[in-house]
């Protein structure tokens, strides 16, 4: 079969990552997807059980570090567009081994710039080629929280509930951790890339995510575990930081989007203009998750438990996605109450699933099957 495009989605098998394989493959027929990831704890095949067997749906497992070996699955493979996910993302353990998050995050960027450099390079920068990478919000540092009203620093772009300043495309970097810290290079050496070599990129900084799928080591699907099983919510400092919430499905929407409309060269930012403080976050997924176990209101509100603040934690993160919406016409399609309630029904009935990934018996079955 001839196809259209042949995309590498990297990270494919991870949360995010299979959010936008889903979407690509049953999308785009005539594209050909080729997941290309690791498979270390956060990856996980079984996300991809609906398109596994689809015929424009292919998975390698490689790493993105390995230069020689990602430049001739390009090669092979024709491929004419990367959408670069795979990533380090877990803020704690960057804290722990921040060598590991600098040679993913950065090196492992740089392994897949080179390569498809050499590749698309000697074609003139095809029209048909695009390199497409996917950063954090966490790379712009921290908002002030409860910024005075009148402040004459405050954005002309307006505020949130928690502070008058949003992140724009145009906020100066300020990371605070070894994670952010390394997605930031990461993200300075695509657009060095473009500006150096003339190669066709786009970079995109998101909020917080959350949905099916993803890993319970985040504290969305961590915490409806712990209250599934009456165990204790571990809250960092006072749980006064403030995040900004995206569904999962609607940022897959955006990338998809922004690889297919998107400017060359630009810089989006994707959130979902909608701000919670951890601890009444926290709140809204113990009312909903005892409602869906048939449990009275408020009986697991003991479960919260305050912990040490963790090391360099920023207090507000908060998106500014107007030019997104501007020039590209997206923006989120959820309203929080509804995308939490889906999240947490998705969890407590796919119960095998958070065993499984909790447990780590999956890893077992992907080392017996890729160590022939």
């Amino acid at each position: 079969m001839d196809f259209e495009k042949t995309i590498i989605i990297t990270g494919g098998a991870g949360f995010i990552g299979s959010h936008v394989v889903k979407l690509f493959v049953k999308k785009y027929p005539r594209y050909k997807i080729i997941n290309l990831d690791k498979l270390t704890y956060a990856g996980n095949l079984a996300n991809l059980k609906d398109v596994e067997n689809m015929p424009n749906y292919q998975f390698i497992k490689a790493d993105i570090c390995d230069y020689e070996n990602i430049k001739k699955i390009i090669s092979t493979n024709n491929v004419n567009g990367i959408i670069h996910l795979a990533a380090e993302s877990h803020v704690d353990r960057s804290i722990v081994d921040p060598f590991t998050f600098a040679r993913t995050n950065v090196m492992g960027t740089l392994s897949l710039l080179q390569a498809a450099r050499d590749f698309w390079e000697p074609t003139g920068w095809s029209d048909n080629c695009r390199f497409y990478h996917i950063s954090t919000d966490e790379v712009y540092g921290a908002l002030e929280l409860n910024r005075p009203e009148g402040d004459p620093s405050a954005s002309e772009c307006g505020g949130g509930p928690f502070g008058d300043k949003f992140f724009t495309e145009d906020t100066r970097y300020n990371p605070h951790s070894p994670y952010s810290a390394a997605k930031a290079s990461s993200d300075h050496f695509v657009r060095a890339y473009h500006d150096t070599y003339g190669m066709p990129t786009i970079v995109t900084n998101c909020s917080n995510n959350y949905g099916p799928f993803q890993f319970p080591e985040k504290l969305i699907p961590l915490f409806i575990n712990n209250i599934r099983h009456r165990k204790p919510l571990p809250v960092y400092g006072k749980g006064e930081n403030v995040r900004d919430w995206l569904y999962v499905e609607d940022h897959a929407r955006a990338i998809d989007v922004i690889f297919h409309k998107g400017v060359i060269g630009e810089t989006y930012n994707i959130g979902g203009f909608n701000e919670w403080k951890n601890i009444d976050l926290i709140k809204v997924l113990i009312k909903v998750t005892d409602r869906l176990l048939g449990r009275p209101e408020g009986a697991d509100d003991d479960l919260i438990t305050y912990v040490t603040d963790r090391k360099g934690h920023d207090m507000r993160y908060a998106i500014d996605s107007t030019k997104l919406k501007d020039e590209l016409g997206w923006e989120p399609s959820l309203q929080f109450e509804e995308g939490i309630e889906k999240t947490v029904r998705w969890y407590l009935d796919n119960q095998d699933w958070l065993d499984e990934v909790t447990s780590g018996d999956y890893l077992k079955y992907y080392e017996r099957m890729y160590s022939k």
